[in-house]
C-alpha cells in the first residue's frame, strides 16, 4: 500500500466509525458514555474534522466487540488463516465466527456441563442452534427438550428461554442469531 493508500484508507475510518455505529443503532451519547471519549470528538471523528488515533479508536473497537482491522480497514495480507479469540461469557466459551457488526451472527458456544440451572430471558431476534457435541437441553416457554448430536433448534427470541448442559457433559453448539427476527434459510437441491 503506498502512502497516498494510506490516506485514503485513513480518510474512510470516519464514515465506517459512523456506519458501525447506524448500524447498531448507538446514539453519540451513549456511544461516549461507554468509551469515555466526548460526543463532540466521537462526532468530529466521524466527519473526517479528526483524525483516528490509537487512543480514539482501540475503546471504540471494545465497544464496538470488532477487531481494531475493521474499524480501519486494515488491507488483507495474504494469510488466509482466521484467528479466532474466545471469550468467556456467563462462564461459557464463545467463539464469534462472524467479523462483521450487525445482521446475521454466528458463533460456537461450549456449555460446561455444570451449567444445568435454566435462567430464562427473552429479547428481540431469532435463534438457530445446533449441536455440534454432546447434549444440550433447552427450555423454550413450556418446552423442555433434551437434543443430541446433530439436532436443530430454531426459536423466536421473545419466547422465554434458555439453553444449557443437561449435566451429563459439556454440549459443543452452533448458534446463529439474528437480533432483529433475521431466520435462516435451508435450501436443499431435488433430485429428479
Amino acid at each position: 500500500m503506498s502512502p497516498p493508500d494510506f490516506r485514503a484508507a485513513l480518510d474512510r475510518v470516519g464514515p465506517r466509525i459512523k456506519a458501525i455505529r447506524a448500524q447498531r443503532g448507538v446514539t453519540l451519547a451513549a456511544l461516549a458514555e461507554v468509551t469515555g471519549i466526548s460526543k463532540s470528538t466521537l462526532s468530529r471523528l466521524e466527519t473526517g474534522q479528526r483524525k483516528a488515533s490509537l487512543e480514539l479508536l482501540l475503546p471504540l473497537a471494545q465497544a464496538y466487540q470488532v477487531p481494531l482491522d475493521d474499524l480501519v480497514g486494515a488491507p488483507d495480507v495474504g494469510d488466509p488463516r482466521v484467528r479466532l479469540k474466545p471469550h468467556k461469557v456467563h462462564g461459557r466459551t464463545v467463539l464469534p465466527l462472524t467479523r462483521q457488526p450487525g445482521g446475521l451472527q454466528a458463533w460456537k458456544i461450549v456449555v460446561p456441563r455444570t451449567q444445568r440451572t435454566p435462567e430464562l430471558k427473552q429479547h428481540e431476534g431469532y435463534e438457530w442452534l445446533y449441536v455440534l457435541s454432546g447434549r444440550m437441553r433447552l427450555v423454550l416457554g413450556d418446552l423442555d427438550l433434551v437434543l443430541g448430536s446433530g439436532e436443530v433448534a430454531e426459536f423466536d427470541t421473545h419466547v422465554p428461554h434458555w439453553f444449557g448442559s443437561t449435566g451429563d457433559s459439556a454440549a459443543e453448539v452452533l448458534s446463529l442469531f439474528g437480533p432483529e427476527g433475521e431466520r435462516v434459510h435451508a435450501r436443499a437441491r431435488t433430485t429428479d
